[in-house]
């Protein structure tokens, strides 16, 4: 068997024999929201290469994005060449979140390039809450931060006023040497949404540095978070679970607490950080399924 999680900067292959893994690889995005139908093909073919494309059973992936049967059966389609005659199944991402917490009811929350959450409860029902793509929201996740130093960035030199710790952290990762430069940056088509993402790190490490603007940045991204994963525990009239995950989720404690807080504040307690990554929870996906 092979699990994929696929998400909107990375996508990371699993080989399991006999329920423990083999080969273990990352590359590239396959993600066609985030990437051309070219390139996600080409970084399939790229991680079947590197995993091996000998017989498969079955293939079990996780993405962004999936949100239709079309989404998925698109899906299916790049990856069916490299494993021929294997049974397919492609879900939302935050379904692995959930099973790789060891839980078959709660609520995944996505903290990564983007961000959503999904929930199940016992009796089958299914809620979500974000996972909109970084047009239309992504509150709380790396793109989401990344956009909003910018923001600020601008806001200060609008105001007059110099450019501060985080201003100036962004102009050098980004090359520039006055903040007016990174309205054209960041339209620009050598830009987007993994761009951006990756200049989060700039906000955790301003936060943490003390920048009272960042700190907020982090704290409400944290909060944005909890509201959604207090909504579709609402909605599934559910206490818990709630697991947080992806790179933000897993790395970031600063956000860990702020949204830990959060869902506490709301009555929530049982909240836990992913401790291992997503796509291991394809085993106990595939053990539901029978």
């Amino acid at each position: 068997m092979i699990g994929l999680d696929i998400g909107g900067t990375k996508t990371r292959g699993v080989r399991f024999e006999n329920g423990k893994p083999v080969a273990d690889e990352i590359v590239g995005s396959s993600n066609v929201q985030n990437v051309s139908r070219d390139e996600a093909a080409s970084h399939l073919a790229e991680l079947f290469a590197k995993i091996g494309q000998g017989p498969v059973a079955y293939v079990y992936a996780g993405a962004g994005g999936i949100d239709t049967a079309e989404d998925a059966a698109a899906l299916a389609a790049l990856i069916e060449p490299h494993v021929p005659g294997a049974r397919i199944t492609v879900v939302h991402d935050s379904r692995l979140l959930l099973a790789a917490g060891g839980a078959s009811e709660g609520v995944a929350v996505i903290a990564g390039t983007g961000s959503a959450a999904w929930g199940r409860n016992g009796l089958g029902e299914e809620a979500r809450a974000g996972g909109w793509g970084y047009l239309l929201g992504d509150e709380g996740s790396g793109y989401w931060l990344g956009r909003e130093a910018v923001r600020h960035s601008l806001r200060r030199m609008n105001q007059g006023l110099e450019p501060d710790a985080l201003t100036r952290a962004l102009l050098e990762s980004c090359g520039l040497d006055e903040p007016n430069k990174l309205i054209a940056l960041f339209h620009s088509p050598a830009t987007g949404r993994r761009y951006w993402a990756q200049q989060a790190r700039l906000v955790v490490e301003a936060a943490d540095a003390g920048h009272g603007v960042s700190q907020g940045l982090v704290d409400q991204a944290g909060r944005d978070l909890a509201e959604m994963a207090a909504q579709v525990l609402r909605q599934l009239k559910l206490e818990g679970p709630v697991i947080l995950g992806s790179g933000l989720g897993m790395n970031v404690v600063r956000l860990q607490d702020s949204f830990r807080n959060h869902l506490a504040a709301a009555g929530v307690t049982d909240v836990r950080v992913l401790d291992r990554e997503p796509v291991f929870g394809v085993l106990q996906l595939v053990g539901e399924l029978g």
